[in-house]
């Protein structure tokens, strides 16, 4: 690993440190296309506090992450009507990306399937997206929401303190200026969602709070 941190911090030092969020994640997209899943995901991690550091918007580098997500985590065909049936990322609440997180989709497919956004504030009409993001405006509704989408393949994404702990599947935190992530993996496999265990092996594993009593 030490040999990869090394290439990814000479890669990184190319970036003026003035550099715009697109330039940054214009750089993230490039390792993938070039090296593979792995070393972007481990550019992540070295990349993120870097990015804040320069004054990017937290928000955009959460939209880069929930790009990446959807790479390293595998739906069942059932997640699907048909075949060309895009691959949907939804907002539930008061959306804090901006343009942000559909600047960064924009372009981008998965498996062949058109990355689009959705945004609502009903959590049932984004039962149908692949993944979504719970905003902070929904804190006091995590429970029910989490209800609603119930055991369909929904990747659940959030930053509410104890997201993962009360059954999301991933929930981002703040560590100094990092960005990190913890993950659920029990409330994934009920959601029959298969996560990577290079994502696995990256985020902080956590568990349902009823499974720890």
């Amino acid at each position: 690993m030490g040999v990869l941190s090394s290439f990814l911090c000479r890669e990184m030092q190319a970036l003026d440190n003035n550099s715009s969020p697109q330039a940054s994640l214009t750089f993230l997209r490039s390792l993938v296309r070039r090296f593979g899943r792995l070393l972007l995901c481990s550019a992540f991690l070295l990349l993120a506090p870097a990015v804040l550091h320069a004054q990017t918007k937290e928000y955009q580098v959460k939209a880069a992450f929930l790009f990446n997500f959807a790479q390293f985590v595998t739906w069942p065909e059932t997640s699907f009507t048909n075949a060309e049936q895009p691959f949907q990322i939804g907002v539930l609440g008061s959306n804090p990306f901006g343009k942000g997180l559909a600047e960064t989709v924009r372009g981008e497919t998965i498996h062949g399937r058109p990355m689009v956004i959705q945004e609502s504030r009903r959590a049932e009409t984004l039962a149908n997206c692949q993944i979504v993001f719970i905003c902070n405006s929904e804190a006091s509704h995590v429970d029910e929401i989490l209800t609603t989408l119930g055991s369909k393949p929904v990747l659940t994404v959030s930053e509410i303190p104890g997201f993962a702990n009360r059954g999301g599947v991933i929930n981002f935190y703040r560590e100094g200026t990092k960005v990190r992530f913890e993950i659920n993996p029990d409330a994934a496999g009920k959601k029959s969602l298969k996560v990577g265990s290079e994502l696995l092996s990256l985020g902080k594993i956590v568990h349902p709070e009823a499974a720890s009593k």
